[in-house]
């Protein structure tokens, strides 16, 4: 059984940072592409960045490029997303999600990653 476990979420000043981790079990990362979704209140979930099975190819939404970074450890079998400059706006639930493609895209149609996680909090608050 595939399972995702995302953690590392909080409660941050504006301009903080957080790592955020999504450990896998029950299969190897290897052979999935992972990206990482966010859901604020009141808003339909989104996707933030994905990366590809190897790690060579990550892609990201317009309002985190530059302050998030994607990355992966697969003898870990763990994909991290590092926040940094954090924004009141970023405030969300962020979830990952596996995808048996080699590549992914965070405006990727949510319906073809089969695999997610329940979800971490993260707040940007003074």
């Amino acid at each position: 059984q595939l399972q995702l476990v995302e953690s590392g979420g909080g409660l941050v000043q504006p301009g903080g940072s957080l790592r955020l981790s999504c450990a896998a079990s029950g299969f190897t990362l290897d052979y999935y592409a992972i990206g990482w979704f966010r859901q604020a209140p009141g808003k339909e979930r989104e996707g933030v960045s994905c990366i590809s099975r190897s790690g060579g190819s990550t892609n990201y939404v317009d309002s985190v490029k530059g302050r998030f970074t994607i990355s992966r450890d697969n003898a870990k079998n763990t994909v991290y997303l590092q926040m940094n400059s954090l924004k009141p706006e970023d405030t969300a639930g962020y979830y990952c999600a596996a995808t048996g493609r080699h590549y992914c895209s965070p405006y990727d149609a949510q319906r073809d990653f089969e695999s997610w996680g329940q979800g971490t909090q993260v707040t940007v608050s003074s």
